[in-house]
């Protein structure tokens, strides 16, 4: 096991437990923590210079979301990526998400549409390569747009059930990718600004079926990543 990009400390205003869950989930997310690898409490908790106690408590966490199994006197391994899993998070968020759009167009706020607007220009810029720098551009517009809706508790929702289907989209995420993904913001703005709530609840259909276009080859091609049970 090797924490890579750590940051220059825990800092003492958070709670440890949460910036060390954060810092492990975005590890496996962006595939710097494979299936099978082996996380030492000890280890991590070395690393980062705490208590063995929050590193206990992030690994429940991670374990609650499926990133992690906690195998008694075996150790905590990383898990493959679970495509049932998968598909499941990509129903719940479709689910809920296709009603936050048609709400922000019922409201068509000119501060919400400016605003996404401006976060769409930000995702032109992101250097080609930069999976994470884009995802977290992404993943800011789909926040933003249940802010918008009065959603945030929903967004909570979608982000508890998302892990595995974030280890896909981090690992599908490519130039051509991007720039669909990014055509396909575009689509649901520009319905939202002119209040045509049955356009913008289909493109965000359609944007969040993507992932049923590269979940297969990705699936294929990694394959040791994976778990089809």
């Amino acid at each position: 096991m090797q924490i890579t990009n750590v940051p220059a400390g825990i800092s003492p205003a958070e709670t440890v437990g949460p910036q060390i869950y954060r810092l492990l989930r975005r590890q496996i997310i962006q595939a710097e923590l494979l299936p099978g690898e082996r996380l030492s409490e000890s280890e991590v908790a070395k690393t980062l210079s705490v208590s063995r106690q929050p590193v206990r408590e992030a690994f429940i966490k991670l374990s609650e979301e499926g990133l992690v199994q906690v195998l008694p006197q075996r150790g905590t391994f990383v898990t493959k990526i679970s495509v049932a899993a998968v598909m499941d998070a990509r129903f719940v968020r479709e689910a809920i998400e296709a009603d936050i759009v048609r709400l922000v167009a019922e409201n068509n706020a000119a501060s919400a549409i400016e605003e996404l607007r401006e976060q769409i220009a930000l995702q032109k810029q992101v250097p080609h390569n930069d999976r994470a720098a884009f995802l977290r551009l992404d993943e800011r517009f789909h926040r933003t747009l249940a802010a918008s809706a009065g959603k945030s508790y929903a967004w909570n929702v979608i982000e508890s059930v998302k892990a595995q289907m974030d280890r896909v989209r981090f690992l599908s995420v490519d130039d051509m990718h991007v720039s669909r993904l990014i055509d396909q913001h575009e689509r649901i703005v520009e319905a939202i600004a002119t209040g045509d709530q049955a356009d913008a609840e289909k493109a965000m259909r359609l944007h969040l079926r993507e992932i049923l276009n590269s979940l297969p080859e990705i699936a294929s091609s990694r394959a040791g990543l994976f778990d089809r049970s």
